[in-house]
């Protein structure tokens, strides 16, 4: 349907508005904070738009459907989406400028012998300024990747191999994401020093901590902008001015010739949604994904800096596309997605923010005033896009099953299939009962109040009832120390 809108000359625009998905455009309904989502089996039987559901229906009675809004019945339910660090939807402009490039537009951008080639190489081009633009950066410093993970261990395996034979040293922290932590750990094993910097109480680092840890051989410092369970912001300029003067002194021990550690910082939680200057902030390297930024998934980027030049080796070989560090196809649909999330976040970055700054103070306040032993986990100022509460005695996992109509995260998704507490709230000091009785409220762009309003009630009547369920929180009531008790077993 969408392809034949495009050949018809009609934009997506027409059938996407900015506030509303492809699927609620189709069937004409606004999204609520419970929105119909599929058909019951009675539906197959009945009429819709005097056309008998027998079979699919045409691409003429879809965009007709879609022109006239006329709206069709459907039962079951779509829960609250409240999961916005583990992904965004796709912004309907964002869709909007990717497809042409599915179905008219297909070319090849690395073949520079036809028309198909030079307009998909121009889109890419474009969609590489963008990206640029939202850092700071400039275009030839961005690789695309297939997201902040491939970044990740491109960069940090990169780096580490290319300078090994006078630099073997790591720092990181112990709450980066696992991608960052597991490339470590690979590297270790391969002979190279790691050092995991602890974390406050509020989740930033100690600076001191990282001024003692740094070594002459300290290839790279990769330490994240924005954690992805808690939202807590590391001191990220400060840390890249440490590496430009103490870090560059440390490494004139090792002669003439020999580079400052690069810092790298994971920023796939912070870009687009907080300022951010590479060039201001001393960053060398970051890893960015588009699917955090209402982009789609399967692409990102790597910023690797020219001047001074950061080297890298490879991890694939190939037609030397990105710089010869990347090399492959290009998917230009992707790329073009990619560029457009970017130019709508930097547009639209301080609306954004305020934006979600009252609905998590909306929905904090809400809370923490109608439950009581509620913990705020990370810094109280850090991203308020990423809210992460503890709610003592309570099972985690327990509370997530009671809301099915609310989707909500205990931790990283892509540690979700892990029984183990969340390791980034157990590096903040939390013990692991109030580590497995926390979840984190991932709050985005097209978040609003009544969702916010519709979590919050249920959220108490659900750990109320879970409360009352159970014989700890009745202890606690009763004043007993439930350190004190010498569990058996």
């Amino acid at each position: 349907m969408i392809a034949f809108a495009i050949r018809k000359g009609v934009s997506l625009r027409a059938i996407a508005p900015c506030r509303m998905s492809m699927l609620q455009a189709v069937h004409g309904v606004r999204r609520g904070y419970v929105t119909p989502s599929r058909p019951s089996p009675a539906d197959h039987l009945a009429t819709v738009s005097g056309v008998e559901r027998d079979g699919p229906l045409s691409n003429d009675q879809l965009l007709e459907r879609v022109f006239d809004k006329k709206e069709v019945t459907r039962s079951a339910n779509r829960p609250i989406y409240m999961d916005a660090q583990s992904t965004t939807p796709v912004d309907p402009r964002v869709l909007d400028a990717m497809m042409p490039y599915y179905v008219e537009q297909y070319g090849n951008p690395h073949s520079r012998t036809h028309a198909y080639g030079w307009e998909t190489e121009s889109a890419t081009s474009e969609a590489r300024n963008h990206v640029a633009e939202l850092i700071g950066a400039d275009s030839k410093e961005i690789i695309f990747t297939s997201g902040a993970t491939e970044s990740n261990n491109m960069i940090l395996k990169g780096v580490a191999n290319f300078y090994r034979a006078k630099k073997n040293h790591i720092i990181t922290t112990q709450t980066e994401h696992k991608c960052v932590l597991d490339s470590c750990r690979s590297l270790q094993e391969q002979g190279f020093e790691v050092t995991y910097l602890p974390v406050q109480s509020n989740g930033q680092i100690d600076l001191d901590t990282l001024r003692k840890e740094l070594r002459p051989t300290t290839s790279i410092v990769s330490i994240m902008t924005v954690n992805n369970e808690t939202g807590v912001i590391q001191p990220i300029k400060e840390i890249g001015d440490i590496l430009k003067t103490e870090g560059h002194e440390l490494c004139k021990q090792l002669g003439k010739g020999v580079p400052k550690p690069f810092f790298h910082t994971d920023a796939a939680q912070a870009v687009g949604k907080i300022p951010i200057d590479v060039n201001e902030a001393g960053i060398d390297l970051m890893s960015l994904s588009a699917h955090k930024i209402y982009g789609p998934m399967g692409i990102g980027a790597a910023f690797v800096r020219r001047r001074p030049r950061v080297r890298l080796e490879p991890l694939m070989s190939g037609g030397g596309q990105e710089r010869g560090l990347r090399s492959g196809t290009l998917a230009t649909p992707l790329v073009v997605g990619f560029g457009e999330a970017a130019r709508i976040a930097k547009k639209e970055m301080a609306f954004d923010h305020a934006h979600v700054l009252a609905l998590s103070k909306r929905l904090r306040e809400n809370i923490l005033s109608r439950v009581e032993m509620v913990l705020l986990n990370g810094d109280p100022d850090g991203y308020p896009g990423c809210t992460n509460l503890t709610f003592q005695y309570i099972e985690g996992e327990s509370l997530l099953m009671a809301l099915k109509d609310i989707c909500l995260s205990s931790g990283s998704a892509c540690t979700s299939a892990s029984l183990e507490p969340s390791y980034v709230l157990r590096a903040l000091g939390l013990d692991d009962a109030n580590a497995h009785s926390s979840l984190r409220f991932g709050i985005g762009r097209f978040t609003t109040e009544q969702e916010i309003d519709f979590v919050c009630d249920k959220i108490v009547a659900v750990v109320q009832r879970l409360r009352d369920l159970s014989p700890l929180w009745e202890m606690v009531q009763e004043g007993i120390d439930l350190n004190s008790i010498q569990w058996s077993g």
